[in-house]
C-alpha cells in the first residue's frame, strides 16, 4: 500500500522559471505536494530537468483570458510559486494584493534573486551575482586567486530553491493556527547570506583571520583540503580534531613526534607539500583500502559516474534511476513515516492541461474554446506516445 507523504492534499501552482524555482517546486512534488506547472506556449520544457512529479499546464499569460485561468487556479490553491523580478506579476494582474484577496488562506512565494524591494530588484542577475552580493564570494577561492563561485549552487539552490521551500513549509505550518495565507519573499541574497551565518558568528575567532585560502576551512591547511593520487584522482582530507589527525598521521605512513605541530600555520605549506607528494605515490583505491573504515576522516572524492555505485551510498539507496535509466539523488532528508516517493519521470510540456482544467471546475466547453482561441495547448497525444 503507498503511504502518504508529508505535503499530500497541498496544491502548488508553479509558474515556469529556471532553475531555483522548478527546484523549489520539485521539492514540494517530491515530499507529495500537488504541483502544477503553468509553461509559456511553444516552451519546450523546463530547461533545469527540475520537473519530477508535476503537472503541466500550457496557458498564454499575455493573454486577458489565460490570466484568468490562471487566478481560478489560484483561487484554489495552497501556494503559488513565482519567479519573477519585482513588477512582473502586478503587471499580470496576478500579485499578491489581487490573488490574496480572491484567495485569504493562499501562500504566495516569490523567489528571485535580488528580492521584491531594493534599488537592484528590477535588474537581472545569476547565482555567481548573488554569491557576490551576499558577502560569501569573497571568501571563496585559493590563495593568491581571483574569488570563484562552487558552481551555481549556493546561491541558486541553496539560499534560493531550498530556502524558499522552507519558508512555504513553515507558512504552511503558520497557517494551521490563523487561517491566513501570506507573502513570502525569498531573496538568493539574503537566503546566501543567512545560510553562511556561521561565517559572520566567527569572524573574530581567529578561523578568518589569514587572507582567502590561507585559513583553517578554506584549503590553507594540510589536514582540510584535497591531494591528486597517482592515478589523476582526489582524496578529500578532513583531519580537524587532534585524534583524527594522528590517524591521518599514522595512514600517511608518518610519525608526529617528527612534524610541526599541527596548528602550527607556518608550517602548512610545507607540510602540504609534505603530504601531496607521499598522496601521489598511490591511487585512490589504494588509500581507500588504508583509511576506509578509521576516523582519519580521508575519503575519496567521487565522480557522477563513481557516486552511486559507492557501498555506502548503495546501501542507504542514496540515488535512484528514473525511467529513462537517469540517475540522480534521492530525495532527502528521510522521513521514517512519511518519506518522500518520487515519480519516475518529468512531465511532457502541456501533458496535462485538460485533466488540470477539469480538476479546477473548468467545463469541457470552456476548454475547446480557449483550445480553439490558443489561449491554451494540450500535448496529451504526446505524451501517450
Amino acid at each position: 500500500m503507498r503511504r502518504a507523504m508529508a505535503l499530500q492534499g497541498v496544491c502548488v501552482v508553479e509558474l515556469a522559471g529556471l532553475a531555483p524555482g522548478p527546484f523549489c517546486g520539485m521539492i514540494l512534488a517530491d515530499f507529495g505536494a500537488q504541483v502544477v506547472r503553468v509553461d509559456r506556449p511553444g516552451a519546450g520544457g523546463d530547461v533545469s530537468h527540475l520537473s519530477r512529479g508535476k503537472r503541466s499546464l500550457v496557458v498564454d499569460l499575455k493573454r486577458p483570458r489565460g490570466v484568468t485561468v490562471v487566478r481560478r487556479l489560484c483561487a484554489r490553491a495552497d501556494v503559488v510559486l513565482e519567479p519573477f523580478r519585482r513588477g512582473v506579476m502586478e503587471k499580470l494582474q496576478l500579485g499578491p494584493e489581487i490573488l490574496l484577496k480572491e484567495n485569504p488562506k493562499l501562500i504566495y512565494a516569490r523567489l528571485s534573486g535580488f528580492g521584491h524591494s531594493g534599488r537592484f530588484s528590477t535588474v537581472a542577475g545569476h547565482d555567481i551575482n548573488y554569491l557576490a552580493l551576499s558577502g560569501v564570494l569573497s571568501k571563496l577561492g585559493r590563495s593568491g586567486e581571483n574569488p570563484y563561485a562552487p558552481l551555481n549552487l549556493l546561491a541558486d539552490f541553496g539560499g534560493g530553491g531550498l530556502m524558499c521551500a522552507l519558508g512555504i513549509v513553515m507558512a504552511l505550518f503558520e497557517r494551521t493556527r490563523s487561517g491566513k495565507g501570506q507573502v513570502i519573499d525569498a531573496s538568493m541574497v539574503k537566503g546566501t547570506a543567512y545560510i553562511s551565518s556561521f561565517l559572520w558568528k566567527t569572524q573574530h575567532t581567529g578561523l578568518w583571520e589569514q587572507p582567502r585560502g590561507e585559513n583553517l576551512l578554506d584549503g590553507g591547511a594540510p589536514f582540510y583540503t584535497t591531494y591528486r593520487t597517482a592515478d589523476g584522482e582526489f582524496m578529500a582530507v578532513g583531519a580537524l580534531e587532534p585524534q583524527f589527525y594522528e590517524l591521518l598521521i599514522k595512514g600517511l605512513g608518518l610519525k608526529s613526534d617528527e612534524l610541526p605541530n599541527q596548528m602550527s600555520m607556518s608550517d602548512w605549506p610545507q607540510m602540504k607539500k609534505k603530504f601531496a607528494d607521499i598522496f601521489a605515490k598511490k591511487t585512490k583505491a589504494e588509500w581507500c583500502q588504508i583509511f576506509d573504515g578509521t576516523d582519519a576522516c580521508v575519503t575519496p572524492v567521487l565522480t557522477f559516474e563513481e557516486v552511486a555505485h559507492h557501498d555506502h551510498n548503495k546501501e542507504r539507496g542514496s540515488f535512484i534511476t528514473d525511467g529513462e535509466q537517469g540517475v540522480s539523488p534521492r530525495p532527502a532528508p528521510l522521513l521514517s513515516n512519511t518519506p518522500a516517493i518520487p515519480s519516475k519521470r518529468d512531465p511532457f510540456v502541456g501533458e496535462h492541461t485538460e485533466e488540470i482544467l477539469k480538476e479546477f471546475g473548468v467545463s469541457q466547453e470552456e476548454i475547446d474554446q480557449l483550445m480553439s482561441d490558443k489561449i491554451i495547448e494540450s500535448n496529451k497525444l504526446k505524451a501517450n506516445l
